[in-house]
């Protein structure tokens, strides 16, 4: 008689719990917008949620001690013309969000730590580039400022923030609508999905294609695709037959899939979220009431399911803390954000452990907020991979850092390479290239303030000649 070998792991035991209910986020009129986004975004000082607005799009921000009820006259982030699709947060500022809209513009915002008294209107940037709406937003992960849009034109644009500036636009790669991107672990490659029904793996700064698989999934319903650690490609979709299914895929050799699954017959998009430290993925249905989980690894059949979350209440949206805003003492490995039609209940996913020692295996170094690269020096074709941090003691996020747009990115410099960014801005010395620049800059803004005196005069002129022409 054989025996049944269970499958050695120690996120086998993983379980889901929602926050109790005055750990929830309530009163919140998430968006009814018809869009395949999270509609949720979060990091480990603030809470964004993209919501209902009247006369154009907003969202909400708040401090992620903010629980329960909020106030209905809450400050929202309004700008945009039309509805918020996407929002993100800077990997690299706790305090900088972006979100696309409609509108067909990015805008980025600067969050304060206090609670604004009135709505934020003023954006410190706003992108413009697209024909139609954006409907993707994503942040390079290793680099500071560089944020990729997607839009409906079916264009990729990728942007220096910090400039407001145009790195690449990969225009001619998608013949149809674009309905997922994102960025391998150091920001070397993408992984896109379209509605062609065809996965590529495209290498942004040389503009092309480095490999591409035709209907990884057969069905015509939204594909989504997310990197592994190991440089496997992770896919959700559908097939002929309109059943949800996940596949895993190797870029180098996309004849055959690593792992083919199919799931169930429900029609919601699966949203992936994956955990590159823990190796879990994990699967939030739009309109399901359960998260399942699954752990990748280098054993067939390389994905393995673990379990299911459910709940009674469908959700509307996910948003997915990083690993540095989780409770390590609590041996919590995930947190996700679930938004229902009013409120927004934190899922929290613990490996149960007796001990209350800090548990290594569980927390690996992680990604920090010191981006390892400049936009420039990404662009020119340098790769790194993040700058890691402990969790040991548990994370502090930095106080607020601001975001400056110039020109050129010069307030925002990094230090010679090898030392540690200890000091801010204002107090580092300045090099001869940064006094330059700034020099440069204040003859530039000199410029402008002399052409607006002169055009002052100009217009005092006609109005006077106006009076003298009325009496």
């Amino acid at each position: 008689m054989s025996r049944r070998v269970v499958r050695q792991s120690k996120f086998r035991h993983v379980f889901g719990q929602a926050a109790k209910a005055d750990q929830a986020y309530e009163d919140i009129r998430v968006s009814k917008v018809t869009w395949d986004s999270s509609f949720c975004a979060v990091n480990p000082k603030f809470l964004a949620i993209i919501v209902e607005a009247g006369g154009g799009g907003a969202f909400i921000v708040l401090p992620l001690a903010k629980t329960g009820r909020v106030d209905k006259n809450y400050p929202l982030v309004t700008g945009h013309t039309a509805p918020v699709l996407d929002i993100d947060w800077c990997p690299h500022n706790d305090n900088v969000i972006a979100s696309a809209s409609d509108d067909t513009t990015i805008m980025v915002w600067q969050i304060p730590d206090y609670t604004p008294m009135r709505n934020i209107t003023e954006p410190i940037i706003t992108l413009e580039g697209h024909s139609k709406r954006v409907g993707i937003l994503s942040w390079h992960p290793t680099a500071r400022n560089v944020l990729l849009s997607a839009g409906g034109d079916n264009v990729i644009i990728i942007w220096n923030v910090g400039t407001g500036e145009v790195l690449l636009s990969l225009d001619d790669m998608h013949p149809d609508v674009i309905h997922s991107v994102c960025w391998n672990n150091n920001g070397s490659l993408l992984a896109t999905t379209c509605k062609d029904k065809t996965l590529r793996v495209v290498d942004p700064r040389k503009g092309q294609v480095v490999a591409e698989r035709f209907a990884a999934h057969e069905g015509m319903r939204p594909m989504r695709a997310v990197f592994t650690r190991q440089g496997h490609i992770f896919t959700t979709g559908f097939t002929r037959m309109s059943q949800r299914e996940l596949g895993l895929w190797d870029p180098n050799n996309f004849e055959e899939p690593v792992a083919l699954q199919e799931m169930d017959t429900s029609n919601g998009v699966l949203l992936p979220f994956y955990d590159p430290d823990s190796s879990i993925i994990y699967l939030c249905g739009k309109g399901d009431s359960s998260i399942r989980y699954f752990e990748i690894t280098d054993e067939a059949p390389f994905v393995h399911y673990l379990n299911t979350f459910s709940s009674k209440e469908p959700q509307r949206g996910m948003g997915f803390m990083p690993k540095r805003g989780l409770d390590v003492s609590k041996c919590e490995i995930a947190r996700l954000y679930k938004l229902h039609e009013r409120k927004c209940e934190p899922i929290i996913m613990t490996v149960p452990r007796k001990s209350d020692l800090f548990q290594d295996d569980l927390y690996p170094d992680t990604p920090g907020p010191e981006p390892a690269l400049e936009a420039d020096e990404w662009l020119s074709g340098q790769d790194a991979e993040p700058v890691l941090i402990s969790l040991r003691d548990g994370y502090v996020p930095p106080k607020h850092r601001e975001l400056r747009v110039t020109k050129r990115n010069i307030l925002d410099a990094r230090p010679p390479s090898g030392t540690r960014r200890s000091q801010s801005a204002s107090d580092a010395p300045l090099s001869q290239h940064t006094l330059e620049a700034l020099l440069g800059e204040i003859k530039a803004l000199r410029e402008q303030v002399q052409a607006q005196e002169q055009r002052i005069t100009a217009l005092e002129n006609m109005l006077c000649e106006l009076v003298d022409g009325t009496d």
